[in-house]
């Protein structure tokens, strides 16, 4: 574990012992724990703790470099709650959760918006609004969004943040120079050269975290300036790196990443997609919560609509599942060409009439919406070919496919499949991993293995850098069409089309 309490009972002093009261505590802790050091702030208070406590106390250790470090002493026995924090600070969405020590399970979760979009939707322009201010700011609004929701996690959990003594943060790399209050300007410029992939173990109290201020943090390792440690965390969730066939893990949000190989060899490659599924480009688009409509089916005949509101209340907008359900059903049933255009010349598709709305007005996809739509999905197909190409592999080749964030988790497989998001494979190769970034904290916070496995992973990626690649370019012109502008690429998409008397 990152940490990890013990019950001490220690011998007390006398005229014919009068050992230090640090040497005495450090005599008691067992000897196979290895090299402990004390923190000159747990000097000063473990006097008084050991004295009233008739010397039967509970220490708490986190892992720092070569060993432990003491972080707390404690009256009596306090090991039964012994937590963590599990944080997947995402460049729009921060999810937290509290995790139970001695279960690994988690006891509690909560998500909400980085505040960071106050400066900028997308990744680049936080880099270049850090330039003018420096990267006080930004590490102030994402300290800020994470302290909130990991309050929210841990009242539900009926924790006292205090009490939480380790953290595991997954993000990509400059989500992690914002957290750590570092320089990202290099990153957005060649040769792309991030200050730190791998951090290492920090304190807590330096980072202005509302946890234990002793609290060890770690932040899961990056490989490159666009594959962070939300990337790694993927591969280990997918254990696409024990496999023998070729896997393709992607994690699309604001910021896309994929990564392709086994067990023999990875190759990672990022880029820019847009919020598109977390929202963003969709005009009546929200994030996923009360009033938010998740499923939209379309009749393939009728073109009637009938949708689904997560509250069961009036509908306020559209989250990226219900979009891609919209999409998907709006090209089977001619509303749309695969150009994205309306074939009877309307400007939009009502998907919720306003009697049905909290706003009283329509909730609709437009015209701008799909072409801004067809945007991101062509850098999601244009990214996927270009590494494809890199490492000569065909799709078809593709022995499974995993999809994480809420790229792939609340998305439904025919419609993605459909519009292009997901590869035209069998469907049983399609794997829907959900928050695998969140999923790599916590077993980081309880698994030494998953993080040696983690830096391992690290060092054995071959990052693939799209910025400087003519072709992915070229491919991104010819990929905004539904499903694709190789319609041969979607086999299953192209029949239907054809059934429907649309191809």
């Amino acid at each position: 574990m990152l940490s990890r309490k013990l019950y001490v009972e220690l011998s007390q002093p006398h005229l014919e012992d009068n050992t230090a009261d640090k040497e005495r505590l450090l005599a008691a802790i067992p000897a196979d724990t290895g090299e402990v050091s004390v923190p000159l702030n747990v000097i000063r208070r473990m006097s008084g703790v050991l004295r009233d406590s008739d010397w039967r106390v509970t220490v708490t250790l986190g892992r720092d470099v070569g060993g432990w470090r003491l972080q707390a002493v404690e009256r009596g026995d306090t090991t039964g709650r012994q937590y963590g924090l599990a944080v997947d600070a995402g460049t729009t969405t921060i999810t937290a959760a509290v995790v139970d020590l001695t279960s690994g399970k988690v006891t509690a979760a909560a998500a909400g918006e980085n505040m960071q979009t106050l400066v900028g939707e997308d990744i680049l322009t936080r880099i270049h609004a850090s330039g003018e201010e420096g990267p006080a700011e930004l590490q102030v609004l994402l300290l800020e969004s994470i302290n909130r929701i990991a309050e929210e996690a841990a009242s539900d959990a009926g924790v006292s943040l205090a009490e939480v003594t380790s953290v595991a943060v997954g993000a990509n790399t400059a989500v992690i120079h914002f957290f750590l209050g570092l320089d990202p300007s290099r990153i957005c410029r060649e040769p792309y050269i991030p200050v730190v992939n791998n951090p290492g173990f920090l304190r807590a109290g330096d980072l202005w975290l509302a946890v234990h201020p002793e609290a060890v943090v770690y932040c899961l390792p990056g490989v490159g300036s666009y594959v962070g440690g939300d990337a790694v965390a993927g591969i280990l969730v997918s254990g696409m790196c024990r496999e023998d066939e070729t896997a393709l893990f992607m994690d699309i949000g604001t910021n896309g990443e994929m990564v392709i190989g086994g067990r023999e060899w990875l190759v990672a490659a990022a880029g820019a997609a847009g919020p598109a599924l977390e929202s963003g480009v969709v005009r009546q688009g929200m994030r996923a919560g009360p009033g938010a409509v998740d499923r939209v089916r379309i009749g393939p005949r009728t073109q009637t609509v009938e949708y689904r509101v997560m509250d069961g209340g009036r509908a306020k907008g559209l989250c990226g599942s219900a979009v891609v359900d919209a999409l998907a059903g709006m090209l089977l049933a001619g509303v749309i060409d695969r150009a994205g255009r309306f074939r009877d010349g309307r400007e939009a598709f009502v998907a919720v009439p306003g009697s049905d709305t909290e706003s009283g007005a329509d909730i609709v996809i437009t015209q701008q919406d799909i072409k801004s739509f067809l945007k991101t999905k062509g850098a999601v197909n244009a990214a996927m070919e270009t590494l494809l190409a890199a490492v000569g592999v065909r799709p078809a080749e593709i022995s499974r496919f995993y999809a994480a964030g809420a790229f792939g988790e609340n998305l439904d497989v025919e419609a993605a499949v459909t519009i292009g998001l997901y590869p035209d494979l069998p469907r049983y190769r399609i794997g829907l991993l959900g928050n695998t970034s969140l999923e790599g904290a916590r077993r980081a916070l309880v698994f030494e293995e998953a993080r040696r496995e983690m830096e391992e992973i690290r060092r054995r990626v071959t990052y693939f850098e799209l910025n400087v690649n003519a072709d992915f370019m070229n491919r991104f012109a010819g990929s905004r069409f539904f499903p694709h502008t190789d319609i041969s690429l979607y086999p299953s998409v192209e029949k239907k089309l054809k059934e429907a008397g649309l191809l």
